[in-house]
């Protein structure tokens, strides 16, 4: 409805100015005498013939495209366009007169004049309404220069190239690239889901239709790469349409979120490869930053495996609530080192300390307690990988619940304010050793809780995208390799996030815990992994199934076909944060609870102690005793 208000609108001004021009023409050829016979004389014949001379000219601007392009967005192209159809005006008018009523013809100087102020008056009208919006909206005020007879790129090596998104941001992309031949593109046509600009023109491209057209205007014009230009769309918008265009064969770019492009101008160098997070289809999680920093800062943090892929940037994104002094505790080197010279050169002033030594050596973590006294410990170590844990239970048994008892005794004991314990989807129902052992990690954490002034929390969530050893890393490796990529099961899914959005969920949750709750994310849908592979294969250049095989390899050890947030039993409840769901504590199994009496001092440490000495088979059992919906699979 819009569309067709502003043609009759654009209409309505075209018809007073084809008419003022070719009086005014009259005028100017009997230099104003409006008294003398022959400017009476031939002003009855444009009166005679003023409809037919009307209808010629919206004729000849209908032709040159004046009525589809959107002229907020007008350069030099429409420029161009309005000179032909001003050319064309007059003579179609005089075309008419002279076969139709050759006995009253008009001077032929008529024509002329009328031809030379209906360009002038029209191309007034288009960048009047331009320059009115542009001043309604400054950040999308451009250069008015009419830049005319700029030659585009002409040859075979030029990238074709489709622009998603009609409106401001496509509008610059479009006529940037119009301006600059040497990027070696051209806008072969552009795709919108307002109806209103369907068959319309930005600098001379057609918006050929809305996103359902994608994959079939690519196939037909040979479209190379596709630009997504619609910084404000949600993730899950920007999801839908990266997957119409991974339908296609080529290449994608997408502009960042209007966030990302504040205090700068929309440009091709703006543009970006897509990554797997687009394609995630949901908005990052955001955090009370004045809750943060009122926990964090000035306070003595310690951080356990911080040199993993989520302690590291737990303590990249807690430097800047600028704690007192920083720890970051890790078995291996290499990473920590790694992390304290990034450090180092990011917070120069920040307190940072790297101490070396394991979770599982008790004398060895008092001796840290005694010597930082912490206000606040993330406790992110631990053994997390699936199939190794499998077949390594009772490493997994010793670090992930021994570790864990170590630092939420010695949390306890040294008064530490705050403990948020590193938890995961696989504690939920668990089909394996790894998760097995993380619900124990979380039901002592709950269990302490009960007795102590410190605040302990546990947070969960599923598969982090980029982490040490995580599925997307892997699959690019393959892909490099030539392939194949290898997926478990063709419906197995899994949820994701970000290791960014992971650790401020982390943080938060520390600042909203109350004691002995389980936060968990809301994650959005989950991944189908085969969907997530074929992506990747698409998102490095290549077709699935032809370029890069997918080979189905069978569900792994304590593998399942799907992970869950929540124990079907749980409690759970809103929080304040929007994304974030609170899952109170449930009464800790018996066997458990029996081995962590006060009086039964160092129960479970014993058991265990004399558990490494049996089979993997016993040590499983044993988690079934301890997890009562565990269920260890041969």
């Amino acid at each position: 409805m819009v569309k067709y208000s502003r043609m009759a609108a654009l209409l309505f001004v075209d018809l007073l100015i084809v008419n003022f021009s070719y009086i005014f023409a009259l005028l100017l050829r009997f230099e104003f005498e409006v008294n003398s016979n022959q400017f009476n004389q031939y002003f009855t014949v444009y009166a005679d013939n003023i409809l037919p001379l009307t209808i010629v000219s919206l004729l000849a601007f209908s032709m040159v495209g004046l009525y589809t392009s959107i002229w907020r967005y007008a350069g030099s192209e429409e420029l161009v366009k309005i000179a032909i159809g001003a050319f064309l005006a007059p003579i179609f008018g005089l075309s008419f007169i002279t076969i139709a009523r050759p006995m009253t013809i008009l001077p032929r100087s008529t024509y002329i004049i009328a031809g030379m102020l209906m360009f002038m008056l029209v191309a007034g009208s288009r960048y009047t309404y331009r320059f009115l919006r542009n001043l309604r909206n400054p950040g999308s005020f451009n250069n008015l220069i009419l830049r005319v007879g700029r030659k585009e790129l002409i040859g075979s090596n030029v990238t074709k190239v489709m622009v998603v998104g009609a409106g401001d941001a496509g509008a610059s992309i479009i006529k940037e690239i119009k301006q600059h031949p040497e990027y070696g593109k051209k806008v072969i046509a552009a795709i919108d889901d307002n109806p209103n600009k369907l068959g319309s023109r930005i600098s001379g491209v057609k918006i050929v239709g809305d996103r359902s057209k994608i994959k079939t205007t690519a196939r037909k014009r040979g479209i190379n790469e596709i630009i997504v230009a619609i910084p404000s769309a949600n993730h899950k918008e920007i999801q839908n349409i990266l997957n119409e265009c991974n339908k296609t064969k080529c290449k994608i770019k997408v502009l960042p979120a209007l966030i990302d492009l504040i205090n700068g101008n929309v440009s091709v160098s703006n543009l970006r490869d897509v990554e797997i997070e687009d394609l995630l289809g949901r908005d990052p999680v955001k955090v009370n930053l004045r809750e943060i920093s009122g926990y964090l800062e000035g306070k003595i943090v310690l951080v356990t495996g911080g040199g993993g892929s989520i302690g590291s940037e737990l303590c990249r994104q807690i430097a800047r609530f600028r704690p007192r002094r920083l720890i970051a505790l890790d078995i291996y080197e290499n990473t920590v080192f790694e992390l304290a010279n990034e450090m180092k050169t990011k917070y120069p002033v920040l307190e940072f300390e790297v101490v070396i030594g394991s979770v599982r050596n008790l004398e060895r973590m008092r001796e840290v307690f005694e010597k930082y006294k912490p206000h606040v410990v993330f406790h992110a170590a631990a053994h997390k990988h699936v199939p190794l844990m499998e077949k390594n239970p009772k490493e997994a048994v010793v670090n992930n619940i021994i570790g864990t008892k170590n630092m939420v005794d010695l949390s306890d004991e040294y008064s530490v304010s705050k403990f948020v314990m590193i938890s995961t989807d696989k504690a939920v129902n668990p089909t394996n050793v790894m998760g097995a052992t993380k619900r124990v990690g979380e039901m002592i954490l709950q269990e302490k809780s009960v007795h102590s002034r410190t605040s302990y929390t546990a947070v969960r969530f599923g598969n982090v995208l980029g982490s040490n050893g995580s599925v997307i890393p892997i699959f690019r490796k393959q892909i490099a390799s030539g392939g194949p990529v290898t997926v478990t099961h063709p419906e197995i899914t899994r949820y994701f996030m970000t290791i960014p959005e992971a650790v401020q969920l982390v943080i938060q949750a520390g600042a909203m815990a109350d004691g002995g709750e389980i936060f968990v994310l809301d994650m959005g849908e989950p991944v189908r992994i085969m969907d997530l592979a074929e992506n990747i294969i698409r998102l490095s250049g290549y077709v699935p199934g032809v370029d890069i095989d997918i080979e189905i390899t069978g569900l792994r050890p304590g593998e399942k076909l799907y992970e869950e947030l929540l124990l079907d039993e749980e409690k759970t409840s809103k929080t304040a944060h929007q994304k974030i769901y609170v899952e109170h504590p449930l009464p800790t199994e018996p066997r458990l609870q029996e081995l962590l009496f006060p009086e039964n001092e160092r129960g479970l440490e014993k058991e265990i102690d004399s558990l490494i000495k049996k089979s993997d088979a016993e040590v499983k059992e044993w988690l079934h005793q301890l997890v009562s919906n565990y269920t260890p699979q041969e």
